[in-house]
């Protein structure tokens, strides 16, 4: 019963994904071409929705589910492995036209092509998880 608010807003985020054009391979085309500002917005209220939230969070001393504090840690330091983890997602997201969560609404919503896309992503993160400790951090 539990994972049926998981699922509900796995869907409700679907849906809003689904209609404001956010997983539509040409908005993601113009956004990469600089000819649109549609998604440029959506990300910005994405990440304002998140500063507030998170900041809201760690005032109001919010607990989990589980009765448990939620601790949000700083981010580590150094700046090279976010600047080329950036450059590959972007990459990655330009050359497929979805980032990962518009991967999943893109089949639930009957483009199956997107399979070979998941099953990119899924074989890219089971590599970064056989070579992360080879890798610089």
């Amino acid at each position: 019963m539990r994972i049926l608010k998981y699922v509900l807003v796995g869907f409700l985020f679907g849906i809003v994904l689904t209609k404001t054009e956010a997983v539509s391979w040409y908005r993601i085309y113009e956004m990469f071409h600089f000819q649109s500002f549609h998604m440029y917005g959506i990300i910005g209220t994405a990440i304002a929705t998140g500063i507030i939230g998170i900041q809201w969070m760690k005032r109001s001393n919010l607990k989990a589910i589980n009765g448990q504090p939620i601790e949000i840690l700083d981010k580590e330091s150094g700046n090279m492995r976010y600047w080329v983890g950036g450059i590959f997602f972007g990459l990655g997201w330009a050359l497929v036209g979805a980032c990962p969560g518009p991967i999943f609404i893109l089949l639930g919503a009957g483009f199956y092509n997107v399979a070979f896309v998941l099953f990119g992503a899924l074989i890219g993160t089971f590599l970064y998880g056989l070579l992360k400790d080879k890798l610089p951090h």
